[in-house]
């Protein structure tokens, strides 16, 4: 009986070697490699803005009553308010450089007024409008991953209407669409695949223009006008595509 309980213990003894040692020999699966997402800003894009705007109006008389005067100040004024609008663009990257294209539209309430000083025609009240704001520009950028900081610059325009007014009577009245310049610089935030939200800054160089203004269906004065606008703009991008790649 000892024999056959010790030849037992033996047996089981050598079977749990045997089982330890097919466990040690088995091969062991690498743990996979960690991968890293790299944000890419390479796509079409569609989106919408909104903010406001101001914009430095100098009015200077030329004519009176269809003859020429000298050049006579009749002061400045900032038209203010609010816009919102959309935009489309495409932009391509080159390791962290970004370049694009982008138009931009704007619906604007940009409202302003000042007296005309006393040597042109005081007490008349100069009133400007912007009601319209359009953007045509190129940009370069520089990407920390998902962070992109832009500049920009092209052509702008801007649909104004002028008039002025005296004890609430209108005195004239001029609608123009004007074309300049301008400059800007904002940085965009990809908070999600697809999806990026910005923060931007404009200067629009508009220049000077003349506009001609009629009382009663007569030659009033003329008065060459000196735009600026100013404007900042929250902005919500979609950007076709898979902004998002794999990196090993």
């Amino acid at each position: 009986m000892k024999k056959i309980f010790l030849a037992s213990a033996c047996l089981l003894a050598l079977t749990g070697a045997a089982s330890a040692a097919d466990l040690a020999a088995r091969p062991y699966t690498k743990a996979p490699v960690a991968v890293a997402s790299v944000y890419n800003w390479t796509g079409f894009y569609i989106g919408a803005n909104a903010g406001g705007g101001s914009s430095h109006n100098c009015w200077d008389t030329t004519s009176v009553g269809g003859a020429a005067v000298p050049t006579t100040s009749e002061g400045c004024h900032d038209a203010t308010g609010a816009l919102a609008g959309g935009q489309i663009g495409y932009r391509w990257q080159s390791a962290a450089w970004v370049f694009g294209v982008e138009a931009q539209g704007d619906w604007a309430d940009l409202k302003g007024s000042n007296t005309s000083t006393p040597a042109a025609f005081f007490p008349l009240v100069n009133n400007t409008k912007i009601d319209a704001i359009g953007l045509f520009t190129g940009q370069v950028g520089y990407a920390w991953n998902n962070v992109l900081w832009y500049v920009k610059g092209g052509a702008a325009v801007t649909h104004n209407k002028f008039s002025g007014t005296l004890a609430g009577v209108t005195f004239g009245e001029a609608t123009e669409t004007r074309w300049g310049g301008v400059v800007g610089t904002g940085i965009e935030f990809g908070f999600a695949p697809n999806w990026s939200v910005a923060i931007e800054y404009d200067h629009l160089f508009m220049g000077k223009h003349s506009d001609s203004f009629t009382a009663f269906g007569l030659p009033f004065r003329t008065d060459s006008i000196k735009q600026d606008v100013d404007m900042g703009t929250v902005r919500l991008n979609y950007t076709f595509g898979g902004p998002v790649v794999a990196k090993y």
